[in-house]
C-alpha cells in the first residue's frame, strides 16, 4: 500500500514537471518567432467607410400641377395606391394614384355653384328683356301721346287763348314725361348690362376653377415619364414615401426613375476624419450584394456642413464617390465598402504598428531580434503600419511585442531624442492655436 502511494506521488510530480517544460518550452518559442522585418516600398494611408449606392441621375414621378389658388394650394394628397418598389417601367405605364376624396367634394361644391349661377344668369337675362321690352312699349305709347297733343295743338290755333294755352300745357307735360321715361330707358339698360356682366364675371369664374379641379383629378392617375424602375422618394426623415404618405403643391414627388449607367456611393464621415478627404481621391468600392466584385471610383463632393444622423449626436459630413463606369447589376440603396486613398508614399520605410514601443518619456522605440533597442522617428500611419523616417534600415528583423527581460537591451539612437522634442514642442504651438 505504502509502495503504491509512493509511485502514485513520483507520476503526479513528474507530470507537473513535464508540463511546466512544455509550457516554457512553448511560450518562448512562440515568443521567439514574433518577429517582423522592416519592410521599404509603396505606403498607402486609407480611410474605411460604408455607404449605399444612389443614382447620379434621377427623373422625378410626380403628381399634378396644382394650381395657384389656396383651396388646392394647401391641400395634403394621400397616396393610394403604388407600384411596387423595383417594378420596372415603360414610359406611359401606371405608377400610382392618388386619393380624390376631398378633391371631388370641393368639385361637386364648385360645381353646385356653377349651376345656380348659370340659372341666375339665365333668369336676370329673361327678366332684363321683358322689362326692357315693357318700358320700349311704355316709350312708344308716349310718343303717340305726345304726337296727339301736338295735333291738339294745332288745331287749337283759332281757339280761345285759354283753350290753346291748355293744349300748349298738355304738349310740354307729354314731352317731358317722354323724356324721362327716355333716360329710365338708358339707366335701367346701363344697369342691367352691369348686372349681367356681374354674373357673367361669376360664371367665368367658378366655370374656370371647375376646370382647374378636373384637370388636377385628371392628373390623379400617375403615369411614368420615362423608362426605368420605380424607386420611392426618401423623405426627409429618412422614411420613403409609400401608400399612404402625403405630397403637397412644394414637393410633388410620388417616385424616381433613377439612371443606372451612373451610379454614387453616398458615405459619411465623421467630423475628425473629414479634414481628409478631399475631391478626386482615388476608392476602391465593394459591393455587400456582390462580394466578388470590385469598382473603382473617385471622390466627387464633399459636404461642407455637418449633420447629425439620426439616434447619435455624432456629426458627420456627407461624401459622394463617384463609381467609374456602368454595371446594371446595381441597384440603389444597395451597400458599399469604400476604401478611400488619403495618400501613398513611395520608396519609405515601414513596419507593423505592433513594433512600436514608448517609455515614460514618450520616446518611440523598437526592439531589435539582435538584442538592442533602437529609438526611431516615426511618420505617417495607416491601420496597420506606420512610416519610419529615421532609426531603421530595410530588412532589420524587430519584434512584434515586448521580448523577454527587456531591460538587458541597450539603447540606440539618442541623437534622435532633440528631433523628437522638437516636433513635440511644435505639435503643442499648433494646438494652443488651434484651441484659441
Amino acid at each position: 500500500m505504502k509502495r503504491t502511494f509512493i509511485i502514485t506521488g513520483i507520476i503526479v510530480v513528474g507530470t507537473f514537471i513535464l508540463l511546466y517544460v512544455f509550457n516554457r518550452l512553448t511560450t518562448k518559442a512562440s515568443i521567439t518567432y514574433q518577429f517582423s522585418e522592416v519592410q521599404k516600398g509603396e505606403f498607402e494611408i486609407a480611410l474605411t467607410t460604408t455607404g449605399e449606392l444612389v443614382p447620379e441621375r434621377t427623373v422625378d414621378i410626380k403628381g399634378p400641377l396644382f394650381d395657384a389658388n389656396g383651396d388646392i394650394r394647401s391641400m395634403m394628397i394621400k397616396i393610394q395606391d403604388l407600384v411596387p418598389e423595383g417594378t420596372v417601367v415603360a414610359k406611359g405605364d401606371f405608377v400610382a394614384t392618388l386619393d380624390r376624396t376631398e378633391l371631388n367634394n370641393n368639385l361637386k361644391d364648385a360645381y353646385d355653384f356653377l349651376t345656380t349661377l348659370k340659372t341666375n344668369l339665365e333668369m336676370k337675362l329673361l327678366d332684363t328683356a321683358i322689362t326692357m321690352n315693357e318700358i320700349r312699349d311704355i316709350i312708344k305709347n308716349q310718343k303717340f301721346t305726345v304726337e296727339e297733343a301736338a295735333m291738339t295743338l294745332r288745331n287749337s290755333k283759332y281757339e280761345p287763348p285759354t283753350t290753346l294755352r291748355q293744349a300748349e300745357i298738355e304738349l310740354d307735360k307729354a314731352q317731358r314725361v317722354l323724356e324721362q321715361r327716355e333716360r329710365n330707358y338708358i339707366r335701367r339698360s346701363a344697369q342691367a348690362r352691369t348686372d349681367i356682366y356681374n354674373q357673367n364675371y361669376w360664371v367665368s369664374r367658378v366655370s374656370k376653377r371647375v376646370k382647374e379641379f378636373e384637370d388636377v383629378l385628371a392628373g390623379f392617375t400617375i403615369t411614368a415619364p420615362s423608362p426605368g424602375m420605380v424607386i420611392y422618394k426618401k423623405e426627409r426623415r429618412g422614411g420613403k414615401r409609400k401608400i399612404g404618405s402625403m405630397i403637397n403643391p412644394m414637393d410633388r414627388v410620388v417616385a424616381t426613375l433613377p439612371d443606372l449607367t451612373s451610379m454614387l456611393s453616398t458615405t459619411y464621415i465623421n467630423e475628425i476624419d473629414i479634414s481628409k478627404i478631399k475631391p478626386g481621391q482615388k476608392v476602391n468600392i465593394t459591393i455587400d450584394a456582390f462580394p466578388k466584385k470590385r469598382y473603382d471610383g473617385v471622390v466627387s463632393a464633399v459636404a461642407k456642413i455637418g449633420e447629425k444622423l439620426p439616434n447619435t449626436d455624432d456629426k458627420v459630413f456627407e461624401v459622394q464617390i463617384k463609381i467609374d463606369g456602368s454595371d446594371m447589376d446595381l441597384r440603389p440603396s444597395m451597400t458599399t465598402g469604400n476604401k478611400i486613398t488619403i495618400n501613398t508614399f513611395h520608396d519609405v520605410v515601414f513596419i507593423p504598428i505592433e513594433c512600436v514601443h514608448a517609455g515614460v518619456d514618450s520616446i518611440p522605440f523598437v526592439y531589435k531580434k539582435n538584442g538592442t533597442k533602437q529609438i526611431v522617428l516615426l511618420g505617417e500611419s495607416n491601420e496597420k503600419h506606420i512610416i519610419i523616417e529615421k532609426g531603421l534600415d530595410p530588412g532589420t528583423i524587430l519584434y512584434l511585442n515586448t521580448p523577454e527581460k527587456p531591460e538587458e537591451f541597450k539603447m540606440f539612437g539618442q541623437d534622435l531624442v532633440p528631433v523628437l522634442k522638437e516636433r513635440e514642442r511644435i505639435k503643442r504651438i499648433e494646438n494652443e492655436k488651434y484651441r484659441k
